[in-house]
């Protein structure tokens, strides 16, 4: 046998089958569509006429004009003042050489102990599985958090942060002793 008999062949099979696979009894629901289709009506709800708009003048009277020059250009003059006052106490922070654990947040830094160093008290603290010294003055956390007091079990330290606002204001934070982390017995 050739292979165009075999093509021939297996083509008028599948002829045969695809006639086979016609929808049968599928005339009444064709027929309900279509009378669907004749006899339902779309209703359309009308719009409502537009409310005419009628503008309203400024009645100030007594009070005072919102749209003053005078007035515009003292709260900016406000604004500019408070800016440079939020501005002076960030810029000696910006002016500074960093330390190395400002690279971290303040929430990884763990406080594991305190001694006093040299008549100096000293915390120490642990970051990223390294114990570290230090004292007040140093710096750590990433917003400029300045350590201000050290206790046997606490140390103050001060942040500069940005308030909802963006002026940047000072932030009072405690770091507790954690006994027992990670220690093994």
């Amino acid at each position: 046998m050739s292979s165009r008999t075999l093509i021939f062949g297996a083509l008028c099979g599948g002829a045969i089958v695809l006639a086979g696979c016609q929808p049968a009894g599928q005339d009444d629901l064709r027929q309900w569509m279509a009378d669907l289709r004749a006899n339902t009506k779309p209703h359309v709800t009308p719009l409502k006429e537009p409310v005419e708009f009628s503008p309203q003048g400024y009645l100030a009277g007594d009070g005072i004009d919102p749209f003053n020059a005078q007035k515009l250009t003292q709260a900016l003059r406000r604004d500019t003042q408070e800016s440079a006052g939020n501005a002076s106490l960030i810029a000696p922070e910006l002016t500074r050489r960093k330390e190395p654990l400002e690279a971290y947040p303040l929430d990884t830094v763990t406080m594991v102990g305190s001694m006093v160093k040299s008549g100096k008290p000293t915390a120490l603290v642990t970051v990223d599985k390294m114990l570290y010294q230090v004292q007040v003055g140093n710096y750590l956390g990433q917003n400029y958090g300045k350590i201000m007091a050290i206790t046997e079990t606490s140390m103050q330290v001060r942040e500069i942060v940005q308030d909802q606002s963006g002026d940047w204001v000072e932030r009072m934070t405690t770091l507790e002793l954690q006994e027992g982390t990670g220690a093994k017995k």
